[in-house]
């Protein structure tokens, strides 16, 4: 059993890869660094695209103590669609990076599950 905790631990130390399939190649280098390199900020070691994909989502509300964005802009393979309200756990708000997109950008995995949402803004 000590040997799985260790296993397990040692794993959530390893820092997360983001994926990189092309889906950036036609942004600028900074953007593209950008997006390789933000951490989700509940686990700074993980980043916010490993499974997610990264949408549009110019629009949000507050909706009593938490963000809803809302997709703006369909992508190349969308699975959600425009106009989705995708309600923001706090502990995904990504606040400490900038954001050189000047959109809202929200992370979500093939689960529906929030990584990260970056409000709309510049740097």
């Amino acid at each position: 059993m000590h040997r799985i905790i260790i296993a397990t631990l040692a794993l959530a130390t390893i820092p997360a890869l983001a994926r990189d399939s092309g889906q950036w190649e036609s942004q600028p280098a900074a953007i593209r660094q950008w997006f390789l390199t933000l951490m989700q900020p509940d686990h700074p070691r993980v980043s916010c695209c490993g499974e997610a994909d990264a949408y549009e989502a110019d629009s949000f509300e507050v909706e009593g103590d938490h963000y809803v964005a809302i997709i703006t802009a369909h992508r190349a393979v969308s699975i959600i669609p425009v106009g989705t309200r995708i309600p923001v756990p706090n502990h995904k708000m990504k606040w400490d990076s900038g954001n050189p997109t000047g959109h809202g950008i929200i992370f979500v995995g093939t689960q529906g599950q929030v990584f990260c949402y970056v409000t709309p803004g510049g740097i």
